[in-house]
């Protein structure tokens, strides 16, 4: 196989589509030069759609953690009481954030692989109604799972006056998201996900409600200090040296997407999860999640008694297609498959073909060219794909 050739269907980082790469080798300009104000200025303008706001979209150079970490020390300080739904590895990493900083932590513990309930959250809040915010986790990476932020926002809104705060870094930009809408607070996400950019980039709409507590929360910050970039925002720049390149990459990317349509992108997504679904089960594996809870970003396969996932993957390499692994307990238990941002029905089916020659080589009970028909039988139906 050529090397410098293969198929990157991870939750992240994302292939980067030429044009984007061809936009982030454009010449250097100043990070305070006009031109670059006027940059700042249109992309927090035009990332405001994709996260479903009228705000403006604060952009940070630094990684999507980063944005979990933003998110926390900005709104609370040590002792506070805050509530964080723990789903999979990104719903504990929130947590750890939390811990760390001295929070007072409720975890709402709910089983790898199940979506959050309403029923479950209202449960839960009911006996801590003094909580001063509450973490969500959008797309759960680590298992695929999609939470229903709009009904557990509700709940949030009726049992508390916490604030909701949420992790979107692998949804925001493939999965419908109205912030104002569901009535959030905080919404991150980063850039090397369904934007298609390299790690860098980090989003952060933040609402009214949330500014008057950033504002007057005593926690010591620096480089994450909300307050910052929106003061400097409201001046068309950044309060610390920008990734230029990074940004010009956006506005390609902004570009991609307009042109598109968001509405487009979001069937799109939709489209690629009910494809990958129809094809693991095709060909007789075993996904992780239900349909209800699943989602358009990324799909987690079990392994089996007598395979290894782990041996899977490897093989996968071996045909130049590579997919994730689990993490925590369930590494070695599971594989992911990615398929947001730069990413169509076509690479979906090359992807499962492959999967379903890499499973037959580790011993890994199959039905040869059952789960691509299954996948063609989701894409048959769909007349065109507006990209």
């Amino acid at each position: 196989m050529n090397q410098d050739k293969f198929r990157l269907q991870i939750p992240g980082p994302t292939p980067i589509p030429p044009r984007v790469t061809q936009a982030m080798a454009r010449p250097m300009i100043g990070h305070r030069d006009p031109d670059c104000s006027r940059l700042v200025k249109d992309l927090s303008q035009r990332l405001g759609p994709v996260f479903g706001t009228k705000e403006p979209i604060l952009i940070l150079t630094s990684s999507g953690t980063s944005a979990l970490e933003a998110a926390a020390v900005n709104t609370v300080s040590p002792g506070d009481e805050a509530a964080v739904v723990v789903a999979g590895a990104f719903g504990d990493r929130f947590a750890k954030i939390l811990e760390r900083y001295g929070t007072t932590l409720h975890r709402l513990d709910i089983p790898w692989g199940e979506a959050c309930t309403p029923e479950q959250l209202a449960t839960f809040l009911r006996e801590r109604p003094q909580v001063k915010a509450v973490f969500l986790t959008f797309c759960e990476t680590s298992t695929g799972v999609l939470h229903p932020i709009p009904e557990l926002a509700a709940v949030i809104r009726r049992e508390t006056e916490a604030l909701i705060i949420v992790d979107g870094v692998s949804s925001v930009g493939g999965v419908k998201t109205q912030f104002d809408e569901w009535g959030l607070d905080i919404l991150v996400t980063g850039s090397q996900k369904a934007f298609m950019l390299p790690a860098g980039l980090a989003f952060a709409a933040v609402s009214d409600r949330a500014w008057k507590v950033i504002e007057t929360n005593p926690q010591p910050r620096f480089y994450l200090d909300f307050r910052a970039y929106k003061n400097n925002l409201e001046k068309d720049t950044t309060p610390y040296t920008p990734a230029v390149s990074l940004l010009f990459g956006l506005e390609e990317v902004l570009t991609m997407l307009e042109e598109e349509g968001l509405k487009n992108v979001y069937e799109r997504h939709q489209l690629m999860m009910r494809m990958t679904r129809a094809g693991i089960r095709g060909m007789g594996l075993t996904l992780m999640t239900s349909d209800e809870a699943s989602s358009p970003t990324v799909t987690s396969v079990l392994g089996g008694d007598t395979w290894s996932s782990e041996d899977l993957r490897k093989e996968l390499k071996r045909l130049s297609v590579r997919v994730a692994g689990g993490q925590q307990h369930l590494k070695g238990k599971i594989f992911r498959i990615g398929h947001m941002g730069y990413s169509d029905p076509v690479d979906i089916l090359a992807t499962l073909a492959t999967i379903e020659v890499a499973a037959a080589r580790v011993k890994a009970p199959v039905r040869l060219g059952a789960g691509i028909q299954a996948a063609e039988e989701e894409l048959i139906h769909v007349p065109s794909l507006n990209h």
